[in-house]
């Protein structure tokens, strides 16, 4: 809500929550003239150019389904539903129902790594022929948010949704994966580590992605900050911690630092994500005012939730997925 206040034009004006004591607190704060405890009613009475649906995956297709029956656009939490058949229906029924459909998908829209896009864009260092992402912290994730102690799936629904989907930003649609994961923790019921392997961009890359919450100890640990490194056949090329972007090629190496805009209501430690929200947010309000096109769609979000089951499949299975 804080992000929404930064971009020009957006104002919520009404806000449904299940616990009406709770909505009226959070509408105090943020100023929301309008609180309801049915979302039918607020559906009904108020008119408002889209709906952001801010809750988990589990209930999220009650919702969207609403929304799309009273013809009002949706963005939608990530990930976009519990398993794919389900993330098909709803992109089903907001099509028929002719409603836009957007995904949340904020990661890529971080200062740093929408800048090394232009990088790879580039051809500075070549054809890439392998990549290495990566998200490990020891971050205490599962004290921070102790109801991710039960879900079945944890690490690669959360972090792989959105580190599969920048993997496909800079490298194109994959064609086969393989994945392992493991649970470091004991007392929680999915995985908390997960290495997929992807090749990508045609074939010609093979791309790594490293995702872990064990909360162990990092001698550099930069939460909540992924990293990246690619290699090409003319020279490679980093984002590396504190937002700084190396390129080394034939010339040398050239870097330069890429830090996100710092806002007073953010959590300094985690301002690369929460400043990645209001771009993310001004996405959707320029396509709303029909000044440009949404990057994260559902049609597209739908094929990284596809990503994210097929490495659960190969996990479970201990071998390669063929996508295409």
């Amino acid at each position: 809500m804080a992000a929404w206040r930064e971009v020009d034009g957006a104002e919520c004006v009404a806000l449904f929550n299940r616990t009406r004591t709770k909505g009226e607190a959070f509408a105090e704060e943020f100023g929301i003239p309008n609180v309801y405890d049915d979302p039918e009613e607020l559906f009904r009475r108020e008119k408002i150019d889209f709906v952001d649906l801010c809750t988990n995956p589990f209930t999220l297709p009650r919702f969207v389904k609403m929304a799309a029956a009273h013809g009002v656009p949706v963005i939608s939490q990530k990930p976009m539903a519990p398993s794919v058949a389900i993330g098909e229906e709803l992109v089903k029924a907001c099509a028929d129902a002719g409603v836009p459909y957007y995904i949340h998908e904020n990661w890529r829209w971080q200062t740093q790594l929408r800048q090394f896009k232009s990088v790879l864009d580039s051809g500075d260092i070549g054809t890439p022929f392998r990549a290495r992402i990566t998200h490990v912290s020891g971050y205490p994730v599962f004290i921070n948010e102790p109801t991710l102690n039960d879900l079945e799936n944890f690490i690669l629904t959360d972090m792989g949704t959105h580190i599969l989907d920048v993997a496909r930003f800079y490298f194109g649609e994959p064609e086969r994966l393989y994945c392992q994961i493991h649970r470091v923790h004991p007392n929680i019921k999915g995985e908390d580590v997960a290495t997929v392997m992807l090749l990508a961009n045609g074939g010609k890359t093979t791309v790594t992605c490293e995702m872990a919450f064990p909360e162990n100890y990092y001698e550099h640990d930069v939460w909540p900050q992924s990293l990246v490194f690619v290699e090409g056949d003319k020279g490679t090329a980093e984002v590396a911690a504190d937002y700084w972007i190396r390129v080394t090629t034939s010339d040398g190496t050239h870097s330069r630092r890429y830090p996100p805009v710092t806002y007073s209501w953010a959590n300094p430690d985690h301002r690369a994500v929460e400043a990645s929200v209001v771009t993310c947010h001004a996405n959707f309000v320029r396509a709303f005012r029909g000044e440009g096109t949404v990057e994260t769609t559902a049609e597209d979000n739908l094929k990284t939730l596809k990503l994210v089951y097929a490495c659960y499949e190969s996990a479970r299975s201990g071998e390669a997925i063929r996508l295409h």
